[in-house]
């Protein structure tokens, strides 16, 4: 008994240890949130499944996702401070970056390195080309990344901007407004209009005809991992380890596309699963598959390219200050190169 009672100081003590061990570790949980670029879909997978398999607890961060409203949208909500990361289109963040550089976002993960952007008409419309969008309607959400991106594409492709009308519409709207005729054309990233459709009954391959802006010379990067500068400035290592976490997620989305869209189906069960899963696969195809993944790796940028790129955003849109490419872009929290993919498919 009086062995017993010896030995009660010293088993409270290191049960006192390690309740404050577990409040300590749980404390050092740093919060942080993040929006997407749109509703859930099946190419957002990776942001669940680095939730759901304890990638971003790993790296000691409590990562709060929300839902998007359009890939520009998402760039303005990390730049106002409302997200300290943001999946959203790096062109937007150029344009802000020429008008506010204090405010505008960092990239720190390019994960859609060929251009989406595409205007979707009818396949029985007689707009063959971009110049026959001349005195036709076209129609798009208001954050929508290729509308945002329309007064370039109408310089590089000869467009007459003045002779094109434009109106806003919900995205739920989209390819209805379009099949019924009243608009001449929609605004939108391919695969988001090509499965929006398909989900809708219709067949993008029969109904549909796409102009893509890459097809006139816009070599343009897309969609990526941005941060706030502040956060980043103040929060180094928790930015290193939410990159960390999402070049594991992406590895494992791109190891198993159709597994990885469970992770979403959890969070809208109403979705059509195999339409997501189509969606996912066209994604990783044509949207995250460029060619110079295999010298620089999934999440990093050709540095020329992306000076390219910067320089016909400013151009085409009369922006007085052209930035620098190391205010959009830094390869500073990237993992290693043998770490992150180089081929994403065959």
């Amino acid at each position: 008994m009086r062995d017993t009672l010896a030995r009660w100081p010293i088993v409270f003590a290191a049960a006192l240890a390690a309740t404050f061990a577990m409040a300590g570790a749980a404390q050092a949980q740093t919060p942080v949130k993040l929006v997407l670029n749109w509703k859930y879909q099946g190419p957002q997978a990776l942001f669940f499944i680095a939730e759901d398999k304890g990638y971003f607890k790993a790296e000691g961060l409590d990562v709060t996702v929300d839902q998007g409203e359009g890939s520009a949208a998402s760039i303005t909500k990390v730049a106002t401070g409302a997200y300290e990361f943001g999946f959203g289109d790096v062109n937007a963040l150029i344009t802000l970056a020429s008008k506010s550089p204090d405010e505008a976002p960092l990239t720190v993960y390019m994960m859609y390195n060929t251009p989406p952007f595409t205007i979707a008409v009818k396949s029985d419309s007689p707009i063959k080309t971009a110049k026959d969008l001349e005195g036709k309607t076209l129609g798009g959400p208001a954050n929508d990344g290729a509308l945002k991106l329309f007064p370039a594409f109408t310089q590089v492709a000869g467009i007459d901007a003045s002779k094109v009308e434009i109106t806003n519409m919900q995205a739920n709207l989209r390819e209805q407004m379009l099949t019924r005729g009243q608009v001449d054309g929609v605004f939108g990233y391919v695969n988001t209009i090509a499965f929006s459709a398909k989900s809708a009954g219709m067949n993008p391959d029969k109904d549909f005809r796409f102009i893509n802006y890459g097809d006139y010379g816009m070599d343009l990067y897309s969609n990526a991992i941005v941060v706030s500068k502040p956060f980043a400035k103040a929060n180094p290592e928790a930015v290193k380890g939410f990159v960390r976490a999402i070049n594991k997620a992406t590895k494992d989305m791109i190891a198993d596309p159709a597994g990885s869209v469970d992770a979403v189906m959890k969070r809208e069960p109403l979705l059509n699963k195999q339409v997501e899963i189509e969606r996912t696969i066209a994604t990783l195809k044509m949207e995250m598959n460029h060619p110079e993944i295999a010298k620089v790796g999934l999440g990093d940028v050709d540095p020329e390219r992306l000076r390219r790129a910067i320089d016909m955003v400013v151009k085409a849109n009369g922006l007085e200050r052209t930035p620098d490419a190391a205010t959009i872009f830094t390869d500073a929290y990237l993992p290693p190169l043998s770490e992150r993919p180089t081929k994403v498919v065959n």
